[in-house]
């Protein structure tokens, strides 16, 4: 019968380590763009909502109020 080793950690990893570690974890505010339709603020590379534009070109048509 074989018995699997198996890797465990030697000592248990300091607050400070820890804490430096997951000092990288922060929320990234949102790229945003303005269109060059209706100057709305939207994000890059995505239909516009406000008008419905993508590339120059009429993607969703809107109703107009």
């Amino acid at each position: 019968m074989e018995v699997l080793q198996v890797a465990n950690p030697k000592r248990r990893w300091s607050k400070a380590r820890t804490g430096k570690r997951r000092s990288q974890w922060k929320l990234s505010v949102p790229t945003l763009v303005s269109c060059p339709q209706c100057h709305a603020l939207t994000t890059p590379h995505r239909v516009c909502k406000e008008c419905g534009y993508y590339d120059g070109k009429v993607v969703i048509k809107k109703a107009e109020a």
